[in-house]
């Protein structure tokens, strides 16, 4: 269900040379991190899904898995650089093609998104099956992303060419989760670390909503008032809990001896 991407270039060495900063190599380190806790959480579908990130002080350039490996294999030095034409500048291998329209479009368009993760993870896509608004604000951790989600109501087949990258990051807006109808969900974010956390728990909230419906007993939504109050409570602090979620992440990988630093 993957297309390799044909298109790349040869980079010059001068560039290559600029791509080893600390920030960089920390980027490098916080992706693959993420992408062995999605495969620990059953978030990846074969070799099909993928996650990008702007590289600090590269604002037209990203990080994105090379198109063959699951995330399980994803290490901070296999991660690609590419640009927004679809060179690869740094890295052995090409994107997934859908990877590279989806990503490249998404972040040339909206500077704000400095992380993408794009999954099939069970839960989310299941809500991304049937009719209506995915999330319907049952819990607090739904309410996390109040006001937050977009949905993509006109599935169009697989992302192979800019303009439905383009027509993806249009449906998207000013949102930072859209539900991809039939598909899947893209979350995004300023951050690594926040991008994380916001999958986490988005899965989470789809999750306890699919028990709860699966129950047959009369759902019972919170208040639009109440919503509106927890979403901002909550956000108040997301991005120091999601930098304290990664990094306690983190330091588990590193305690089971995972080799994604490598």
């Amino acid at each position: 269900m993957a297309h390799s991407l044909s298109i790349g270039s040869t980079p010059a060495p001068s560039r290559i040379a600029r791509l080893d900063s600390d920030a960089v190599m920390q980027a490098r380190l916080e992706l693959a991190a993420c992408f062995q806790l999605a495969a620990q959480r059953g978030y990846e579908e074969g070799v099909c899904n993928h996650f990008s990130a702007v590289v600090p002080g590269h604002d037209d350039l990203f990080l994105v898995n090379p198109y063959g490996y699951a995330f399980s294999e994803i290490t901070a030095s296999r991660l690609l650089v590419c640009d927004f034409e679809g060179h690869v500048i740094a890295g052995e291998g090409q994107p997934e093609a859908t990877a590279f329209y989806i990503h490249a479009r998404l972040h040339r368009s909206k500077p704000r998104v400095k992380a993408a993760f794009h999954t099939h993870m069970p839960n989310a896509t299941a809500l991304c099956l049937v009719e209506g608004p995915p999330l319907l604000w049952l819990g607090q951790t739904a309410l996390k992303f109040y006001g937050r989600t977009a949905v993509d109501e006109h599935y169009n087949g697989l992302a192979l060419d800019e303009s439905e990258g383009d027509r993806i990051a249009d449906a998207m807006g000013d949102a930072d989760i859209l539900f991809l109808k039939n598909h899947g969900v893209m979350v995004t974010s300023a951050s690594i670390a926040e991008a994380w956390d916001d999958l986490y728990y988005l899965e989470r909230a789809a999750e306890v909503q699919l028990k709860a419906m699966s129950s047959n007993q009369p759902l019972k939504p919170v208040p639009h008032e109440i919503a509106q109050r927890t979403y901002e409570q909550i956000r108040l602090g997301d991005a120091q809990s999601a930098r304290a979620h990664l990094d306690s992440s983190i330091r588990i990988l590193r305690n089971q001896g995972n080799g994604f630093e490598q």
